[in-house]
């Protein structure tokens, strides 16, 4: 087969499988094209996008800002490594830390190196500033997180596919239970060498599952109280996904009625990926005030991509459209109708028992054990009607659309989902 013939879906496939390792189970679909909320397989038919990589493009594909970004840099300056200074870094560092509301920026390429650049300043904070004897330092994590799959991340997941045969796990993590302030405070009070609390504001990955609307801020006040560095995963909730430039909503910069009655929580250290690049290259970091990220000295920490010219220039522009086309609010105001048209079908409906979420990242829950393919087929028959969705956990769909989706999309999409859903009632 030569290098440029054009493949089929089938051939597409098979090459995968062939000659890929096998470390994920995608639906069948091979998509070849991207604009927008739309991409095309390499049959050429239309789908819109439910997924968006992840959260990773919150901006839609392609976007031409964020891609001419890149381009042009592209074609200009690559790579320095952080052997020399370059001429887009700084820009970026303050671009981002002012965007945000931190003092500095450690830049990185991906989320799962993002959370472990945190796990690192956490601990070296934890023996620097506030005293516990080196090598003791405990952080608190949730169950059922994801945080990503390195050996350091999955040592304090439950998820067993993600751990069985790949010990022995790293130590110094306590468990809890998610969205549950009692156990938070307990691990505080009878622990005194804890650091830090990692969490996601909420666990996507697990099923979209959104907390009590008092927890981040109770727990920041936990962490507080016992001079504990609170830590939120913002990956994929950040960057305009809940409705809220984050879910945490630490210095917002949407309007007030997306954040009237949320608690206002600014964490100690941010950790941001996905859509910091709109998709369009690997761009993560991890944002945090001096006095934390102080403890960083040359050497300690570092990498040869991380805040490379072209990740520099790619992620500004990336934030800067997410400003400039209000994605936040449109992320509001369409996840306030989806629920509202998904909540209206489950009434009648014998397979959804629950839609939940923020803003447009969003789940449904079907009526079957988490074992079961009914949501896999739901998926592969939303395929065959022209919308892109996965599964998560076995009976959850999750559905997150680019931000720029416009109202008449969504209600079109929402009808693909109930002429769907209404094929397996």
């Amino acid at each position: 087969m030569a290098v440029l013939e054009k493949l089929t879906s089938q051939q597409a496939i098979d090459l995968e499988n062939k000659y890929g390792a096998h470390n994920y189970h995608p639906l069948p679909v091979v998509l070849s094209k991207g604009e927008g909320v739309y991409v095309w397989d390499v049959e050429g038919k239309k789908y819109y996008d439910f997924l968006s990589a992840y959260s990773a493009v919150n901006q839609g594909h392609c976007h031409p800002k964020i891609v001419g970004a890149m381009m042009e840099q592209a074609q200009t300056l690559t790579l320095t490594s952080r052997a020399f200074y370059n001429d887009k870094l700084g820009a970026y560092e303050k671009f981002a830390s002012e965007f945000f509301g931190f003092d500095k920026l450690l830049p990185m390429n991906t989320g799962a190196e993002a959370v472990e650049t945190a796990l690192k300043i956490c601990r070296k904070w934890a023996y620097e500033k506030k005293g516990i004897h080196e090598n003791e330092a405990q952080i608190i994590v949730c169950e059922n997180n994801f945080h990503g799959r390195t050996t350091t991340i999955i040592s304090f997941s439950n998820d067993p596919v993600a751990r069985k045969n790949f010990g022995p796990y790293t130590s110094g993590f306590i468990k809890i239970a998610y969205d549950n302030l009692k156990q938070l405070e307990e691990a505080l009070e009878a622990n005194k060498n804890v650091a830090g609390f990692l969490v996601e504001p909420i666990q996507g990955e697990a099923g979209v599952y959104v907390p009590s609307e008092d927890y981040l801020a109770k727990a920041k006040a936990l962490c507080e109280k016992h001079n504990v560095l609170f830590i939120a995963d913002e990956v994929q909730t950040g960057i305009a996904r809940t409705g809220r430039l984050l879910a945490t909503c630490g210095n917002c910069s949407c309007s007030d009625k997306n954040c009237s009655g949320t608690p206002n929580v600014k964490p100690d250290i941010l950790i941001l990926g996905k859509a910091l690049s709109g998709g369009a290259y690997p761009v993560s970091g991890v944002l945090a005030n001096d006095a934390i990220m102080e403890v960083i000295r040359p050497g300690n920490h570092g990498s040869t991509f991380g805040g490379n010219p072209v990740a520099a220039a790619v992620a500004i522009a990336a934030l800067e459209v997410v400003r400039d086309e209000k994605l936040a609010e449109n992320a509001f105001e369409l996840g306030e109708l989806f629920r509202a048209e998904m909540n209206e079908y489950i009434k009648t409906s014998n397979i959804v028992t629950l839609v939940r979420g923020k803003g447009l990242l969003n789940a449904i829950v079907i009526n079957d054990h988490e074992e079961s393919e009914t949501a896999w087929n739901i998926c592969v028959a939303l395929k065959e009607n022209g919308l892109l969705a996965k599964p998560t956990h076995g009976n959850i769909i999750r559905f997150a659309p680019p931000l720029v989706m416009n109202k008449e999309q969504l209600l079109e999409c929402v009808g693909i989902i109930k002429n769907t859903l209404k094929e397996f009632e």
